[in-house]
């Protein structure tokens, strides 16, 4: 019997693992993609030549990676005041040392122009993945990210 159960979960293990979803996790954070709302939690998968996003299973967009023209990254740092508040009721000095702790927001912004067809949108990022998809992104497009932060505005 023990024989038995190792050998079905030998089979059904890397079945499971072929199963699960390839990709990785993005929030849109706005941009011409029509139909989503900012904050809506998309798939982003690099398949061949193309970019596609997808919202659960359905097909949101497939970008081809030879239209995209640029690719940008940047990070929204903040500190934990809302966090440091709720802890000092209980703690003050739990409190003020969590007002002292920064959290940072990766985001990355694509654009791209196909014929008639131009858009761009934003994603926020997960802080393990975004070297990931920049790397993904660059690889298969060919262009380099620009860091939005090194940039300067002329007015």
């Amino acid at each position: 019997m023990k024989k038995l159960i190792a050998l079905a979960l030998c089979v059904l293990f890397p079945l499971a693992l072929l199963a699960s979803e390839s990709g990785y996790v993005v929030k849109y954070d706005g941009g011409s993609l029509t139909g989503l709302s900012t904050g809506t939690d998309l798939r982003l998968q690099i398949v061949g030549n193309e970019i596609h996003l997808m919202k659960k299973h359905d097909l949101v967009q497939a970008i081809p990676a030879s239209a995209v023209t640029e690719i940008s990254y940047g990070q929204d740092v903040h500190r934990r005041v809302g966090a440091a508040i709720g802890l000092a009721v209980v703690s003050f000095g739990l409190g003020a040392l969590m007002a002292l702790t920064k959290s940072k927001k990766h985001f990355i912004g694509l654009t791209w122009a196909d014929g008639d067809k131009k858009g761009g949108f934003a994603m926020q990022c997960d802080k393990n993945d975004y070297r990931g998809i920049l790397t993904g992104l660059e690889g298969v497009t060919g262009k380099t990210a620009v860091d939005s932060e090194a940039m300067t505005v002329k007015n």
